[in-house]
């Protein structure tokens, strides 16, 4: 009996499809995890010193394109 897979988005993935490279990115993320108020879902989810991955469509990965599309300096 098939189950449903869940796909799975990669940071390599998300950096290849806004054109940021990686390093940036995990800076941004970083950042934007420590701001609780503002990315709940992406604080909720991230475990510190394991890959940055989302689950395809969760709101995780909605909060993490919004952070890494926001600029470094606001």
């Amino acid at each position: 009996m098939p189950t449903k897979a869940t796909t799975i988005i990669t940071l390599a993935d998300l950096c290849s499809e806004m054109k940021i490279k990686p390093r940036e990115a995990r800076m941004m993320l970083r950042l934007a995890v420590s701001k609780k108020d503002e990315y709940p879902a992406l604080k909720e989810t991230h475990v510190p010193r394991h890959p940055w991955q989302w689950a395809k469509g969760s709101k995780a990965l909605i909060e993490a394109k919004k952070a890494l599309s926001t600029p470094l300096n606001d």
